[in-house]
């Protein structure tokens, strides 16, 4: 048997957590452990698996960091102001910072942790303001950070920029480097880089792009390729109003050798029966003049927006996602035909909402 422990964050005041039985293909929910208000995004630690760190989405924001003893979630330990409202995202760095991004405040935090990474160094982290872009509506909306080097890319979702952030002091200091402008009105949202590839998914075009990754800090590249992600058959239904939300892109293992891209779409108007799709996409013929992104299948889920999702087991093998609305709860799926496609494993409808997932494999 191998079981994991999948951590849920949500619009709530607790933190989820699921055990994951591959033997027999049952997901339980066996906790609901506080939090504070809004962890709606949570993240792990890229090397000690005892940690999490999770949002406080509101006005007034908050980064938590709580411990993982076995399979039970302590908890907040820390608790530090993200200064800024409604941090959509944070992730934590190699370097031993976690960055915080304010969605509806236009700024943002890097904040180094101490010898402990429970613990933060609240003293040693100014805030980052972007600014905002006239020819965008002149608000920035920040939500993804993507560590890249010596660098953290941020998605701006109101400036239709990627903004590169450098460090210019000490650990938690960071400065504006350069910019990697987005076309008009698509309103950048989440990003990977793959294959010295960026891809974008953009919110307001509920569309993903590819470009080679420019030079720093303020070199330029040419969109390669643009995609819809909206599905079309069967034909969405009359009212459905389309944001897009999630990419990833798990790296080949030799389960899965050929890479795919996964991007969730949200309906946030009227949703058909058939809940909304992750859209699956490949990029074929890369470094040619014949580059291009290829949809491969959509796979619709019952989910009532899809705002976060997430890959666990051995080579990526599994994918957890769930609805920010509704009531479907979340959903595994097993990646099939080399992962060309998602067959649906096991669902779980005891908490009718979850918007982000962390991976444990359970002691």
């Amino acid at each position: 048997m191998v079981a994991f422990t999948i951590f849920a964050g949500g619009y709530d005041v607790f933190i989820a957590a699921y055990l994951f039985n591959t033997a027999d293909s049952s997901l339980t929910l066996t906790g609901q452990y506080p939090s504070g208000a809004n962890p709606s995004w949570i993240t792990g630690h890229p090397t000690n698996k005892s940690i999490l760190y999770a949002t406080n989405e509101n006005i007034g924001g908050a980064l938590q960091s709580f411990d993982i003893s076995g399979n039970v979630l302590s908890s907040p330990i820390e608790t530090v102001a993200s200064e800024g409202d409604n941090p959509a995202f944070a992730v934590a760095l190699s370097t031993g910072e976690v960055a915080i991004l304010n969605y509806s405040s236009g700024n943002g935090r890097i904040i180094p942790t101490t010898t402990s990474p429970e613990h933060f160094d609240n003293n040693s982290a100014p805030v980052i303001t972007f600014p905002p872009i006239a020819a965008s509506g002149g608000v920035s909306h920040p939500h993804m950070a993507l560590q890249h080097g010596t660098e953290v890319f941020v998605s701006d979702l109101g400036g239709d920029m990627i903004w590169r952030l450098s460090r210019s002091g000490g650990p938690g200091v960071y400065s504006i480097t350069g910019q990697i402008p987005q076309p008009l009105g698509s309103g950048p949202r989440h990003l990977r880089i793959s294959n010295e590839r960026l891809y974008v998914l953009h919110e307001l075009a509920s569309t993903l792009t590819v470009q080679a990754i420019p030079a720093a800090p303020n070199g330029t590249s040419s969109i390669i390729s643009t995609a819809s992600i909206i599905p079309t058959n069967p034909p969405p239904p009359a009212g459905a109003v389309w944001a897009a939300a999630e990419i990833l892109i798990p790296p080949p293992s030799a389960r899965f050798p050929k890479q795919y891209i996964y991007v969730s779409n949200r309906n946030t108007g009227v949703q058909a029966p058939s809940g909304d799709s992750i859209a699956i996409f490949e990029n074929v013929d890369q470094g040619t003049r014949r580059e291009r992104l290829q949809l491969v299948a959509q796979v619709f889920t019952g989910l009532d927006q899809i705002r976060g999702m997430e890959f666990g087991g051995e080579g990526d093998e599994y994918l957890i996602a769930g609805g920010f609305a509704g009531t479907a709860g979340v959903v595994i799926y097993r990646r099939a035909d080399g992962g060309r496609g998602l067959q649906e494993v096991v669902r779980n409808a005891e908490v009718p909402t979850r918007t982000s997932f962390v991976w444990r494999q359970s002691s």
